[in-house]
């Protein structure tokens, strides 16, 4: 056991736990943020992504111990209301069917957004690769990226 401090959505936690416990459980049974989800437990499936210093990392595989002293975002972090441009897309497209795996879904895809406001087709395809819904919401995934982008941009428009 050891004593990490861990900095999620701009709070600092200081906790003790094993090194080599994933990040994942660190959020989710430490702290008590539960919405970043366990999906598969070997970092394939994209459901556990938080942001690690602003890029997107599965959780689930990453010790805690490497996520010390870093800045973690997770779903909770993006808005306190959800009125981050991502969230708003989702909610206008209507993306989520089950919903399980739409926190790394929207993890994933703000990175992407936050790097690169006007995305290509292959520019999605690569952002989100390896993230599964089993649901099979894709092709709304990718509207409501594409509508984020439009979000973005007008938004961008009006300052």
């Amino acid at each position: 056991m050891a004593t990490y401090t861990l900095n999620i959505n701009k709070k600092t936690h200081t906790i003790e736990a094993d090194p080599k416990m994933p990040l994942l459980w660190a959020i989710r049974d430490i702290v008590g943020l539960t919405g970043t989800k366990y999906g598969c437990g070997i970092a394939q499936c994209g459901a556990c992504t938080v942001h690690l210093n602003g890029n997107p990392v599965r959780s689930c595989s990453l010790p805690v111990s490497v996520a010390a002293n870093k800045e973690i975002t997770t779903i909770e972090g993006l808005s306190e209301n959800n009125t981050h441009v991502v969230q708003l897309a989702w909610i206008k497209e209507q993306v989520p069917q089950c919903g399980y795996c739409q926190s790394g879904q929207i993890m994933a895809a703000s990175a992407l957004l936050k790097k690169n406001s006007t995305p290509t087709d292959a520019d999605i395809d690569a952002a989100m690769q390896g993230h599964i819904c089993r649901c099979g919401t894709y092709p709304r995934i990718r509207k409501a990226i594409k509508t984020a982008s439009q979000l973005i941009t007008q938004k961008a428009s009006t300052k």
